[in-house]
């Protein structure tokens, strides 16, 4: 059997869906208002976004309103970043020691039998995986850790082995990654 490589989906995720309390900001004014009270000065905020202070504050007056895509998508990424952290740090808590987490990973997977008998290519798949607390402390703990893009599959793709395909050691006795 090919080994799962997953195409990542569950950062922070699984904390936004579960466990806020309020939804983020959604225009670009109030999201720009939130980032210049969270960093408690527009020249800050323009340096995070890449952007004039000017603009910053046109976007706060309400003198600007529609931003280009590429700075609609960093200032919703800025927003959601900091949105409710200690919510989130509850969330995480909670899922590192009891609760877990739910994944949804794009995983490409394919079985192989004798050479007549296989039937089933490798493709991609979709799997939604309930992964118990210590698998959810590792992933959380390498996120924070600041780990790279491939550290992250590598763990998630051993936390799906272990807990989806060898149920904790009751199935599939061994593994292939191609």
């Amino acid at each position: 059997m090919d080994g799962p490589r997953p195409e990542l989906r569950w950062r922070d995720q699984a904390v936004q869906k579960a466990f806020f309390t309020r939804p983020a900001p959604k225009g670009a004014g109030t999201q720009m208002w939130y980032l210049v009270k969270q960093l408690k000065a527009t020249k800050a905020v323009a340096e995070v976004l890449g952007i004039s202070q000017r603009q910053v504050e046109r976007y706060v007056a309400g003198q600007a309103k529609k931003p280009r895509a590429d700075l609609a998508a960093r200032l919703e990424r800025e927003v959601k970043k900091r949105w409710q952290p200690q919510i989130r740090a509850k969330a995480r808590e909670k899922a590192a020691t009891t609760g877990g987490i739910v994944i949804d990973v794009h995983a490409r997977l394919g079985y192989t039998g004798a050479p007549m008998d296989s039937t089933d290519e490798a493709r991609i798949r979709p799997l939604t995986v309930a992964l118990p607390p210590q698998h959810a402390a590792r992933l959380f703990d390498a996120q924070q850790q600041g780990a790279n893009e491939t550290t992250l599959p590598q763990l998630t793709a051993e936390a799906l082995k272990e807990v989806y395909f060898q149920d904790s050691g009751r199935r599939v006795g061994s593994l292939e990654e191609v």
